[in-house]
């Protein structure tokens, strides 16, 4: 069952008090406090101060610190969850309306674009753990969605066409306690509103996961995918030292020459060379011993040398940076986890936090 408070979360005192025997009504209407007693302007300090501090004791601290005020840990905790559930109620009434059997809207007409991005874009997907009463540890997923900036170097006398540097920027999230498909429908939801559709390029680097790569396809067949050079050439490193022992000057000679082809865009020789190994005499995980088959499904994600000439970025960190400082830097805890409800409230409005909408999120969900 979802979340709720003892009463709406952003709802106004309206009732009268008796106190003998004169009925009236308090301050609460008059200076519009919520239904929890605490002004609008205290409630939006201290969910800020929730989302972005480790524990919501230390958030009642800063909140004290930063207004003079006083705010228990256990009244900071139902405010900033309680923000936290309206913000998700939204995007699940977002995502029903879009993938309704029946009758679909049009997403274009359900979220508010925000921070368009107009040159080129990049979407990244990947996910982490989170601790939940009763279950133990699950996963959350999460898609990022950067503007890409593009500088083209001067050719020097060593370098005739330098890689162009490529930046990222303008990053927006969506995490969640969610599957897949449902990664897959907030995944589009967000790149609407960034109107990733409408770039002029558009690139996704990831870290090769099946799931991944399918819903990234089927909501943007146009996207340049990539897997992420630092996994590709980790397995290659994986599988020298399986094949020629840890530590082996032989293990170091071949896991640099496959690296060096591969980054210049031959990946039908490092193919080749996987396939040449002598795999009934070597001990591994199936993960290793899969690698010929992996390489060679995933070539054309692994034109490294193209991709970089053409300005498309070939690593994952945005969404492993997200991982970290968008989820784990707020949701890992000590003790025994969050309420599966709580913890997709606070992953709703971390969302919106660090997507640099908080301010928009918040108005949208004062009563009108």
């Amino acid at each position: 069952m979802a979340w709720r408070a003892t009463a709406p979360w952003s709802a106004l005192i309206t009732f009268a008090r008796i106190v003998k025997g004169k009925r009236f009504f308090p301050l609460d209407k008059k200076l519009r406090l919520r239904a929890d007693h605490w002004s609008e302007g205290a409630a939006r300090v201290a969910t800020r101060q929730g989302l972005q501090t480790k524990s919501f004791d230390k958030a009642a601290e800063a909140y004290s610190d930063a207004t003079g005020g006083s705010m228990s840990g256990d009244s900071l905790r139902r405010v900033t969850e309680g923000f936290g559930q309206a913000v998700e109620e939204k995007r699940v009434t977002e995502a029903e309306k879009v993938y309704d059997i029946e009758l679909p809207q049009p997403a274009q007409q359900v979220v508010t674009v925000t921070a368009p991005i107009a040159g080129q874009a990049n979407i990244s997907t990947d996910g982490g753990m989170v601790l939940l009463r009763a279950e133990g540890w699950k996963e959350f997923k999460m898609s990022v969605i950067s503007e890409v900036k593009v500088k083209t170097g001067k050719p020097s006398r060593q370098e005739a066409a330098p890689d162009p540097r490529v930046t990222l920027v303008r990053h927006s999230y969506q995490v969640g306690l969610w599957n897949a498909d449902q990664m897959g429908q907030h995944q589009y939801l967000e790149g609407t509103r960034r109107q990733v559709e409408d770039c002029l390029r558009l690139g996704s680097a990831n870290d090769g996961a099946v799931w991944i790569d399918r819903i990234t396809t089927t909501n943007y067949p146009q996207a340049v995918q990539s897997i992420d050079w630092a996994h590709s050439k980790e397995r290659l490193g994986n599988v020298s030292k399986a094949a020629f022992g840890e530590g082996t000057r032989q293990a170091q000679q071949w896991a640099e020459k496959q690296t060096d082809l591969l980054w210049h865009g031959r990946v039908e020789d490092v193919v080749t060379a996987l396939y040449a190994l002598d795999w009934n005499q070597i001990t591994c995980l199936d993960d290793i011993r899969n690698s010929p088959a992996y390489f060679e499904t995933r070539k054309s994600k692994m034109d490294y040398a193209r991709f970089r000439q053409e300005g498309y970025p070939i690593g994952s960190g945005t969404v492993e940076s997200g991982v970290n400082t968008v989820a784990h830097h707020r949701m890992k805890r000590q003790g025994r986890g969050w309420e599966r409800q709580h913890a997709q409230a606070m992953f709703a409005a971390l969302s919106e936090l660090h997507s640099g909408r908080f301010q928009a999120a918040w108005q949208a969900s004062l009563p009108t």
